[in-house]
């Protein structure tokens, strides 16, 4: 009869849940959905500024028919638009510029901030607080004897 248990498809779909719940609501998990979010937010305002200010800055200095979206090149009576296409490279090179500088600039000085702060040489214990920690430990070592 346990070995039915095993099998009892109401307790394995139970389970899969939670283990679900406890994969989806890790700290990891959430703090992943978050950046998803924020790096979906900023690639919008990245869309935004080359599609609405760099691109036709770039419109203004070198005129085409329709700005930027009339670039083309004409070959045998058929047109390539690149205008567009040279828009999204900019989208692109603004991007991993932008990332670029968060990671190996701003994580760095995190990192090396860090190493600096755990590099310090932790204060000489003044006498009191020796004497604290030396009761601390005769409390522990007490503490164990009991329950052994």
């Amino acid at each position: 009869m346990e070995n039915q248990q095993a099998f009892d498809p109401k307790q394995k779909a139970f389970s899969l849940f939670e283990e679900f719940k406890a994969f989806a609501f890790k700290g990891n998990v959430i703090d992943l959905a978050v950046g998803v979010v924020i790096g979906t937010a900023f690639g919008k305002i990245v869309t935004s500024l080359v599609n609405n200010i760099i691109m036709p800055a770039i419109g203004f200095v070198l005129p085409g028919k329709h700005g930027y979206e009339g670039w083309a090149i004409t070959y045998q009576d058929k047109k390539i638009p690149f205008g567009l296409f040279i828009g999204d490279i900019v989208n692109f090179l603004i991007v991993a510029f932008a990332l670029f500088l968060f990671i190996s600039k701003f994580l760095g000085w995190l990192m090396r901030h860090k190493k600096e702060e755990q590099a310090k040489p932790t204060p000489a214990l003044t006498k009191d607080q020796e004497l604290l920690v030396e009761i601390r430990d005769l409390l522990r070592e007490r503490k164990a004897g009991k329950e052994s």
